[in-house]
């Protein structure tokens, strides 16, 4: 009986923050629908992955290579797949192999990853793979990410010299204390306005993917 019982909660614990988010959006004057719900599922069975697809979320993140396509496969084909974090070149092909229903990949920080994936999605002919640049805002020496003043060259680079790839936002993991949030929001909202302008791209088109379910609400959408 131990396990139903872990689920309804996984279960309630998703609506709650869909709650919160509505109504932090509202507060922002932005429309609920446009934030986008990351549920991340890294070290979570199966079981209970399908337990939240089930109650009507299709927005999955993981970060762990081997774990990911392992449980893909055993998953509705409609999920919207994001992988989180640094990835190893030499993985690149497993992930995307594995995974043909990745949609984002969150956490290109350096051009070499950035020319893989190109390549990777054009020998495996899938369809472009959304991307966001990491960037490490809250300047961490062990945090990947790029520094907040190559964030425009490397859009520039996705965009302009990776055909394969659709360069689609930046993101940004904070301390785990969440102490710098406030922070990191601003520097990566700078950020976009940088990248937007040099890419002659409207705001709308570059997204921001920050917080995390205990200092989401510090975002203004």
């Amino acid at each position: 009986m131990a396990a139903p019982a872990v689920e309804g909660v996984a279960v309630t614990a998703l609506r709650s923050v869909l709650l919160r988010v509505r109504q932090a959006a509202e507060r922002a004057g932005t429309q609920p629908e446009r934030v986008r719900v990351v549920a991340v599922s890294k070290t979570k069975p199966v079981s209970l992955i399908r337990q939240i697809y089930d109650a009507g979320h299709r927005c999955f993140g993981e970060n762990y290579v081997q774990e990911f396509v392992q449980k893909a496969p055993q998953l509705p084909e409609d999920i919207e797949w994001h992988f989180i974090g640094h990835l190893q070149s030499n993985k690149v092909k497993t992930l995307l192999g594995g995974v043909p229903n990745l949609a984002f990949f969150q956490g290109v920080d350096n051009e070499k990853i950035a020319n893989h994936l190109d390549r990777a999605v054009l020998s495996l002919e899938r369809n472009p793979l959304k991307i966001f640049v990491q960037v490490n805002t809250s300047g961490e020496p062990s945090k990947s990410g790029i520094d907040p003043s190559g964030c425009v060259r490397l859009a520039e680079h996705v965009k302009l010299h990776c055909p394969h790839l659709e360069f689609s936002g930046l993101m940004t993991i904070g301390m785990p204390d969440y102490t710098s949030t406030p922070e990191n929001f601003r520097t990566l909202s700078k950020c976009r306005v940088e990248v937007c302008k040099a890419l002659g791209m409207t705001e709308d088109q570059c997204e921001l993917s920050m917080g995390m379910s205990g200092d989401f609400e510090q975002a203004h959408w």
